[in-house]
Protein backbone atom coordinates (compact mmCIF):
# COMPACT_ATOMS: atom_id res chain seq x y z
CA UNK A 1 0.00 0.00 0.00
CA UNK A 2 1.42 3.41 -1.15
CA UNK A 3 0.87 6.75 0.53
CA UNK A 4 -1.43 8.74 -1.66
CA UNK A 5 -0.62 12.28 -0.78
CA UNK A 6 -3.74 13.84 -2.92
CA UNK A 7 -6.24 11.38 -0.64
CA UNK A 8 -4.71 12.94 2.67
CA UNK A 9 -5.37 16.38 1.23
CA UNK A 10 -8.66 15.29 0.48
CA UNK A 11 -9.62 13.93 3.70
CA UNK A 12 -8.15 16.75 6.09
CA UNK A 13 -11.49 18.46 6.64
CA UNK A 14 -13.08 15.28 8.17
CA UNK A 15 -10.29 15.12 9.91
CA UNK A 16 -10.38 18.33 11.23
CA UNK A 17 -14.41 18.04 12.11
CA UNK A 18 -13.86 14.16 14.19
CA UNK A 19 -10.63 16.74 15.85
CA UNK A 20 -12.97 19.40 16.84
CA UNK A 21 -15.31 17.09 18.54
CA UNK A 22 -12.45 14.99 20.79
CA UNK A 23 -11.23 18.17 21.76
CA UNK A 24 -14.67 19.55 22.84
CA UNK A 25 -14.92 15.97 24.64
CA UNK A 26 -11.75 16.35 26.23
CA UNK A 27 -11.68 19.77 27.48
CA UNK A 28 -15.58 19.47 28.57
CA UNK A 29 -14.53 16.59 30.05
CA UNK A 30 -11.70 18.02 32.16
CA UNK A 31 -14.06 20.76 33.71
CA UNK A 32 -16.21 18.16 35.00
CA UNK A 33 -13.62 15.92 36.06
CA UNK A 34 -11.58 18.31 38.00
CA UNK A 35 -14.64 20.18 39.80
CA UNK A 36 -16.52 16.58 40.88
CA UNK A 37 -13.06 15.68 41.94
CA UNK A 38 -12.40 18.14 43.89
CA UNK A 39 -16.35 17.82 45.44
CA UNK A 40 -14.93 14.18 46.16
CA UNK A 41 -12.14 14.99 47.86
CA UNK A 42 -13.49 17.38 50.60
CA UNK A 43 -16.48 14.73 50.83
CA UNK A 44 -13.92 12.46 51.85
CA UNK A 45 -12.65 14.62 54.46
CA UNK A 46 -16.54 15.03 55.83
CA UNK A 47 -16.89 14.47 59.62
CA UNK A 48 -20.20 12.58 58.26
CA UNK A 49 -19.13 9.10 58.34
CA UNK A 50 -22.38 8.77 55.87
CA UNK A 51 -21.42 11.03 53.66
CA UNK A 52 -17.17 9.82 53.67
CA UNK A 53 -18.42 6.42 53.18
CA UNK A 54 -20.77 7.06 50.28
CA UNK A 55 -17.78 8.70 48.58
CA UNK A 56 -15.61 6.13 48.90
CA UNK A 57 -17.70 4.09 47.83
CA UNK A 58 -18.88 5.96 44.35
CA UNK A 59 -14.97 6.53 44.21
CA UNK A 60 -14.11 2.95 44.17
CA UNK A 61 -16.88 1.74 41.69
CA UNK A 62 -15.53 4.72 38.80
CA UNK A 63 -11.98 3.66 39.66
CA UNK A 64 -13.45 -0.22 39.06
CA UNK A 65 -14.88 0.12 36.06
CA UNK A 66 -13.76 0.40 32.64
CA UNK A 67 -14.42 3.18 30.72
CA UNK A 68 -16.36 1.35 27.89
CA UNK A 69 -18.64 -0.71 30.73
CA UNK A 70 -19.95 3.11 31.73
CA UNK A 71 -19.99 4.31 28.36
CA UNK A 72 -22.37 1.45 27.39
CA UNK A 73 -24.58 2.44 30.85
CA UNK A 74 -24.92 5.99 30.96
CA UNK A 75 -25.69 5.71 27.01
CA UNK A 76 -27.46 2.67 26.27
CA UNK A 77 -29.28 1.57 29.65
CA UNK A 78 -30.51 4.85 30.89
CA UNK A 79 -32.40 4.72 27.94
CA UNK A 80 -34.78 2.15 30.06
CA UNK A 81 -35.75 4.07 32.60
CA UNK A 82 -36.17 7.03 30.42
CA UNK A 83 -33.12 9.35 30.89
CA UNK A 84 -31.94 10.05 27.07
CA UNK A 85 -28.93 11.73 26.79
CA UNK A 86 -26.87 12.67 23.74
CA UNK A 87 -23.96 11.21 21.88
CA UNK A 88 -21.98 13.42 22.80
CA UNK A 89 -22.74 15.00 26.34
CA UNK A 90 -23.02 11.37 27.31
CA UNK A 91 -19.32 10.59 26.03
CA UNK A 92 -18.21 14.12 28.25
CA UNK A 93 -20.10 12.59 30.99
CA UNK A 94 -18.83 9.31 31.40
CA UNK A 95 -15.12 10.86 30.80
CA UNK A 96 -15.90 12.84 33.20
CA UNK A 97 -17.20 10.78 36.16
CA UNK A 98 -14.23 8.10 35.66
CA UNK A 99 -11.58 10.51 35.71
CA UNK A 100 -12.99 12.38 38.58
CA UNK A 101 -12.24 9.55 40.70
CA UNK A 102 -8.74 9.42 39.94
CA UNK A 103 -8.94 13.43 40.28
CA UNK A 104 -10.14 13.44 43.93
CA UNK A 105 -7.06 11.18 44.47
CA UNK A 106 -4.87 13.63 43.54
CA UNK A 107 -6.96 16.51 44.89
CA UNK A 108 -6.27 14.36 48.56
CA UNK A 109 -3.08 13.99 48.29
CA UNK A 110 -2.13 17.49 47.23
CA UNK A 111 -4.52 18.62 50.34
CA UNK A 112 -2.86 16.35 52.23
CA UNK A 113 0.57 17.82 51.89
CA UNK A 114 -0.21 21.03 53.57
CA UNK A 115 1.59 21.54 56.95
CA UNK A 116 -0.90 21.16 59.82
CA UNK A 117 0.79 24.67 60.54
CA UNK A 118 -0.75 26.30 57.96
CA UNK A 119 -4.43 25.14 58.79
CA UNK A 120 -3.56 25.75 62.69
CA UNK A 121 -2.33 29.76 61.59
CA UNK A 122 -6.16 30.17 59.30
CA UNK A 123 -7.41 29.13 62.21
CA UNK A 124 -5.82 31.27 64.80
CA UNK A 125 -7.00 33.70 62.33
CA UNK A 126 -10.27 33.73 62.77
CA UNK A 127 -10.60 32.38 58.73
CA UNK A 128 -14.12 31.15 57.58
CA UNK A 129 -13.81 27.98 55.78
CA UNK A 130 -14.61 29.24 52.27
CA UNK A 131 -11.30 31.69 52.67
CA UNK A 132 -9.63 28.82 54.63
CA UNK A 133 -9.69 26.63 51.26
CA UNK A 134 -9.47 29.56 48.64
CA UNK A 135 -6.82 31.49 50.18
CA UNK A 136 -4.57 29.17 52.21
CA UNK A 137 -5.01 25.45 51.25
CA UNK A 138 -5.93 25.40 47.42
CA UNK A 139 -3.62 27.85 46.05
CA UNK A 140 -0.58 25.89 47.84
CA UNK A 141 -2.12 22.14 47.54
CA UNK A 142 -2.53 22.92 43.88
CA UNK A 143 0.55 23.40 42.00
CA UNK A 144 2.21 20.15 42.74
CA UNK A 145 -1.00 18.20 41.56
CA UNK A 146 -0.20 19.86 37.98
CA UNK A 147 1.77 17.06 36.83
CA UNK A 148 -0.57 14.62 37.96
CA UNK A 149 -3.53 16.35 36.41
CA UNK A 150 -2.15 16.92 33.23
CA UNK A 151 -1.42 13.19 32.69
CA UNK A 152 -4.71 12.26 33.27
CA UNK A 153 -6.18 15.24 30.97
CA UNK A 154 -4.00 13.73 28.31
CA UNK A 155 -4.93 10.37 29.26
CA UNK A 156 -8.94 11.44 28.62
CA UNK A 157 -7.61 13.23 25.29
CA UNK A 158 -6.65 9.70 24.24
CA UNK A 159 -9.63 7.87 25.58
CA UNK A 160 -11.81 9.94 23.87
CA UNK A 161 -10.84 7.42 21.28
CA UNK A 162 -13.82 4.99 23.26
CA UNK A 163 -16.92 7.55 22.31
CA UNK A 164 -17.50 6.01 18.70
CA UNK A 165 -18.58 2.76 20.36
CA UNK A 166 -21.78 5.12 21.45
CA UNK A 167 -22.36 6.71 17.82
CA UNK A 168 -20.12 9.91 18.46
CA UNK A 169 -17.83 10.78 15.31
CA UNK A 170 -15.26 11.80 16.95
CA UNK A 171 -11.11 11.44 16.02
CA UNK A 172 -11.09 7.77 15.63
CA UNK A 173 -14.37 7.13 14.52
CA UNK A 174 -13.51 9.91 11.34
CA UNK A 175 -10.24 7.42 10.95
CA UNK A 176 -12.17 4.32 10.94
CA UNK A 177 -15.35 5.51 8.43
CA UNK A 178 -13.08 6.84 6.13
CA UNK A 179 -10.86 3.54 5.97
CA UNK A 180 -14.66 1.65 6.02
CA UNK A 181 -15.66 4.25 2.92
CA UNK A 182 -12.19 3.88 0.82
CA UNK A 183 -10.49 0.78 1.87
CA UNK A 184 -7.83 2.98 2.59
CA UNK A 185 -6.71 3.13 5.93
CA UNK A 186 -2.82 4.05 6.09
CA UNK A 187 -3.40 7.73 5.71
CA UNK A 188 -6.11 7.99 7.64
CA UNK A 189 -5.15 6.42 10.77
CA UNK A 190 -1.34 7.51 9.75
CA UNK A 191 -3.01 11.26 10.45
CA UNK A 192 -4.79 10.55 13.08
CA UNK A 193 -1.62 9.17 15.52
CA UNK A 194 0.39 12.02 14.56
CA UNK A 195 -2.28 14.40 15.41
CA UNK A 196 -2.18 12.77 18.93
CA UNK A 197 1.12 11.93 19.46
CA UNK A 198 1.25 16.02 18.49
CA UNK A 199 -1.27 17.42 20.59
CA UNK A 200 -0.51 14.85 23.76
CA UNK A 201 3.08 16.34 23.67
CA UNK A 202 1.96 19.76 23.25
CA UNK A 203 -0.17 19.34 26.04
CA UNK A 204 2.52 18.19 28.08
CA UNK A 205 4.74 20.64 27.40
CA UNK A 206 1.81 23.04 28.84
CA UNK A 207 1.56 21.01 31.82
CA UNK A 208 5.24 21.14 32.38
CA UNK A 209 5.58 25.28 31.72
CA UNK A 210 2.38 25.64 34.20
CA UNK A 211 4.48 23.41 37.12
CA UNK A 212 7.13 25.78 36.36
CA UNK A 213 5.21 28.54 36.64
CA UNK A 214 3.31 28.14 40.18
CA UNK A 215 6.00 26.06 41.25
CA UNK A 216 6.92 27.17 44.95
CA UNK A 217 10.68 28.22 46.05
Amino acid sequence: MNWDWNFAFTILPEVKQGLLVTITATVFGSALAMVLGLLMALGRRSKSAALKNSVNGVTEFLRRTPLLVLLYFIFYMLPEVNILIPPLIAGIVALGLQSSAYMSEIYRAGIDAIPRGQWEAAVALNYSKVKLWTKVILPQAVPPMTPAIGNYVILMFKDSSLLSVISVVELMGVGRNLGNETYRYLEPITLIAGIYFVLSQLAAWFFRWIERRTKWD
